[in-house]
């Protein structure tokens, strides 16, 4: 049986997740964690073969988290499932150590069949992304500007560009406003862009938001 923690900030999302695993006579939701210090929890009380994980989450989220569960559960595979279909988020979040990635808009058989590869030991890249990231990796020095930035400035950059404010984002992640301000301050000096509307417009462009 395999043992599945779900670590998804939404709840319907979860609970579609639950559906679908009751369905199998092989897999099994033993926990769920709504958020990045839950999820750590989780972790230090007990054992799973598998975490499913929502890259965008309050608190620790995305490569942070995956740095950080990599560093004290080596063993544990982690199967991003995401709303992002960016080649630069997917490579970044392999890089960082998660063994497979699948896009939210996939059938329920693509989700069991990536659960059942990746906590048997084996990758899985949602089909629909392999190719537009073997593409992406052959355009050397034409690399898009946002893959300089840190997970951190990337969450930001995306929070920003779907109309949040300083403040929204900073009780979104839990720091603080200026924290928020330094951050996008950097990410704009890193790409190039000197305002917020040239923001917006390249992060639709590469399609960053949804």
């Amino acid at each position: 049986m395999i043992r599945l923690l779900v670590a998804d900030d939404h709840a319907l999302m979860r609970e579609g997740v639950k559906q679908i695993v009751a369905l199998s006579d092989d897999v099994v939701v033993a926990a769920e964690a709504e958020n990045g210090a839950r999820v750590m929890e989780l972790l230090r009380e007990r054992a799973f073969d598998l975490m499913l994980l929502d890259l965008t989450m309050p608190d620790v989220s995305g490569v942070d988290l995956i740095c950080w569960v990599q560093a004290k559960f080596p063993a544990l595979p982690i199967l991003v499932l995401s709303m992002h279909n960016e080649p630069a988020v997917v490579v970044r979040v392999l890089r960082a150590g998660a063994t497979g990635y699948l896009t939210k808009d996939n059938d329920p058989q693509d989700l069991m069949a990536a659960i059942r590869k990746t906590a048997t030991g084996g990758q899985y890249i949602d089909p629909k992304l392999a190719e537009r990231i073997a593409f992406a990796g052959s355009t050397d020095g034409q690399a898009p500007r946002h893959q300089r930035l840190t997970d951190r400035e990337l969450h930001i950059l995306r929070l920003w560009s779907l109309g949040k404010s300083i403040n929204n984002i900073a009780e979104e992640l839990a720091i603080s406003n200026k924290t928020v301000s330094t951050h996008k301050a950097r990410l704009m000096e890193k790409m190039g862009i000197h305002s917020n509307a040239e923001l917006v417009r390249y992060a639709l462009a590469h399609g960053l938001v949804d």
